[in-house]
């Protein structure tokens, strides 16, 4: 490690050292601006809720909903080759996801905060045998504190966005002496893995994106024969994973083609937080909307469908077979196709899908989906896809071969894994452990 990086390195741990008094203070804000569990904060300085079950464990960390779903997969595998799995994440909205969705027997405790007194506390008590990461995700004081306690940390699913690889070769010394701690790289696409080959980490190997090993997002049958009913013969589309100023988009093309269609146009915003000001801006345009939060009913004057509500968007893809994935149109990287090509969905998207690039490149290829590069285009997307049934199921058809064709991720992360995950195993089977919380 050279001196400037080393110097740069210690600096953060200081800082975060000096800073952390005021953790308290900190996390008592963030709660009561909804962004802290308030009864879990605790977690957050590495105050463990959960008890750590006797054996080997591998600490799995993914910041988002997407990559904790991402992942679930492999913790199913990590759980089936008796490994105990401890899953952080770092958001309240991830947490109630882990609750609802995952295998009862992994345990769910919020990210410490990464700073030496918090991530030291953390790792006293859960003593890992392995540290996951998922995508990009580097904390400086919890890598250095794994390096110095000899758990190897291996970073899965791993990508570099063109603006995060941009920011990190700025600072190729601090760069290269954080990525070089890590044990191993399993990277999505090549292209991630010679991003990560040239800021330090190695070894560095290539294994496709696990998130197409997930399962189809699940919906209650109950609930979508009931909208299924509400809706009838309406036409119908879905504009999912929208950033601000993609709901206005939706409800442009809504307008558009209303007289002619008569369709019912389903939003999905990313951050539900903001379905007050999504409803008051589609009102003020003299659109009726209806809440999946309040139970509101789809009837035939419903224009717009909101769909803020957690763990639901398996309900949603499932009420059309049109969905554009938002995020795309105003600069943001892109959201994930895989969804609504797994359900069946002709997938239209922004011009900006940096973040899935490898994914909307086998997607356009194969005929499932089609990027549009402003409202009007997309207007004129919807409009052709509800009006060409056989052009909609052919894309859906390729959507779904598409997906099956990338499949294999896992299995070769997995395999990647087994230097580090054999030997847990052999461990946790020739010793008797009590299950997690006993």
């Amino acid at each position: 490690m050279s001196a400037l990086a080393q110097i740069a390195l210690i600096a953060y741990r200081c800082a975060g050292i000096a800073g952390y008094p005021c953790a308290g203070l900190f996390l008592n804000l963030r709660a009561r601006r909804g962004k802290e569990d308030r009864a879990r904060k605790m977690e957050r300085v590495g105050y463990a809720s959960a008890n750590r079950p006797r054996g080997p464990l591998v600490w799995v960390h993914a910041a988002s909903v997407g990559e904790m779903m991402a992942v679930s997969t492999l913790m199913r595998e990590l759980r089936r080759a008796d490994i105990n799995v401890l899953l952080t994440t770092g958001t309240v909205t991830s947490a109630e996801m882990a609750s609802n969705r995952l295998q009862v027997d992994v345990i769910h405790q919020y990210v410490p905060l990464d700073a030496l007194p918090a991530v030291r506390r953390f790792l006293d008590y859960w003593h890992p045998d392995l540290a996951i990461g998922v995508e990009s995700e580097i904390w400086p004081a919890t890598l250095s504190e794994l390096n110095r306690r000899k758990i190897p940390q291996v970073l899965v699913n791993a990508r570099l966005s063109d603006r995060s690889f941009k920011r990190w070769q700025k600072h190729p010394l601090v760069a290269h002496s954080l990525f070089s701690q890590l044990a191993m790289v399993i990277a999505q696409s090549d292209l991630d893995a010679e991003r990560f080959r040239d800021l330090g980490a190695w070894p560095v190997i290539t294994s496709g994106n696990i998130k197409v090993e997930t399962d189809a997002p699940p919906c209650d049958p109950a609930l979508l024969s009931v909208y299924d009913a509400q809706i009838g013969h309406r036409k119908t589309w879905a504009a999912t994973s929208t950033a601000e100023g993609e709901e206005k988009v939706a409800a442009m093309v809504h307008r558009a083609l209303k007289a002619h269609m008569g369709q019912l146009t389903i939003i999905v915003p990313r951050h539900i937080e903001r379905a007050d000001e999504i409803e008051a801006m589609m009102t003020a345009q003299g659109l009726t909307v209806a809440r999946r939060s309040r139970n509101d009913p789809i009837t035939p004057d419903t224009d717009i469908f909101l769909g803020d509500s957690m763990g639901e968007m398996g309900l949603y893809l499932r009420l059309t077979e049109i969905a554009f994935v938002g995020r795309s149109l105003v600069a943001k990287g892109g959201g994930n196709p895989l969804e609504p090509a797994v359900l069946g969905c002709a997938v239209l998207s922004g011009p900006h899908v940096e973040n899935f690039r490898d994914t909307y490149q086998a997607l356009v290829k194969k005929g499932a989906a089609r990027l549009v590069r402003d409202a009007e285009m997309l207007a004129k997307g919807v409009h052709f896809l509800m009006n060409n049934p056989v052009t909609r199921h052919k894309m859906a058809d390729a959507g779904m071969e598409t997906v099956q064709d990338m499949r294999g991720a896992l299995s070769a992360t997995m395999k990647a894994l087994e230097p580090f995950t054999h030997p847990l195993t052999m461990q946790a089977r020739l010793e008797p452990r009590t299950a997690a919380g006993e």
